[in-house]
């Protein structure tokens, strides 16, 4: 029985993994001669902060003002295909509804997402998340927390929860951020696989469950209130 849950937001409540592809993609080429592979995606990109990335992109650490400025180019960039494709521009195949249980049941909840402030704005606008959470609860890169693999925002979620990690469960489509919520000591972790094939989170021990939409979770895993 758990008490909480925690979820990624980047192909897991919204399932844009692509487009962040295809983003990085064009907007790698602006930095040098040819566009991030989908090897170096999966490997570099994501879960991981702008910072990260530019790192990699460049070959060495950004100025702070380099991180901001192109992170700001890139983000853009991808909002800008967001727009454009309205139609598929929504929640997660049953998130919806379960976020609606979530929110009736008074089951703490919050995202921890590695997006910074200008597209974690812009979510909340588009996909009015204030209907289910607390605003100002929702961790994102702000520069205080490491990216994923480390487990701090998985660390810091909880803690704004008033939770202990191990009552939490955590939804995550990376394995870099299954590997945050793994060395957080979350209590259960939930695969979504938005892209990536369910063989590859077969092969992944801390993942207890992987699911293609939100209605295969089970309600009764949770502790209600009136139970506690």
């Amino acid at each position: 029985m758990y008490k909480g849950i925690i979820f990624d937001f980047n192909g897991t409540l919204f399932f844009d993994s692509e487009k962040h592809l295809e983003a990085w993609r064009e907007f790698s080429k602006r930095v040098r001669p040819y566009a991030f592979t989908d090897d170096e995606m999966r490997e570099y990109m994501f879960g991981r902060t702008n910072e990260d990335i530019l790192s990699y992109l460049l070959g060495r650490k950004p100025e702070p003002e380099l991180v901001e400025a192109l992170g700001k180019e890139k983000e853009a960039v991808y909002r800008e295909m967001c727009r454009k494709d309205y139609k598929n521009t929504h929640l997660a195949p049953g998130a919806a509804e379960f976020l609606n249980y979530l929110k009736e049941n008074n089951i703490p909840m919050t995202i921890a997402t590695m997006s910074e402030k200008d597209n974690v704005d812009f979510y909340i606008e588009e996909f009015k998340l204030a209907r289910w959470f607390d605003i100002d609860k929702i961790v994102y890169a702000d520069g205080s927390v490491a990216g994923k693999p480390a487990p701090d925002i998985y660390l810091k979620a909880s803690k704004i929860l008033n939770l202990d990690p191990k009552d939490c469960i955590v939804a995550e489509d990376a394995v870099s951020g299954i590997e945050a919520a793994r060395s957080a000591g979350i209590g259960k972790i939930i695969a979504i696989a938005s892209m990536e094939s369910v063989d590859l989170y077969k092969n992944i021990p801390a993942v207890s469950q992987i699911i293609k939409n939100f209605n295969e979770i089970d309600r009764n895993i949770f502790k209600l209130k009136c139970n506690i």
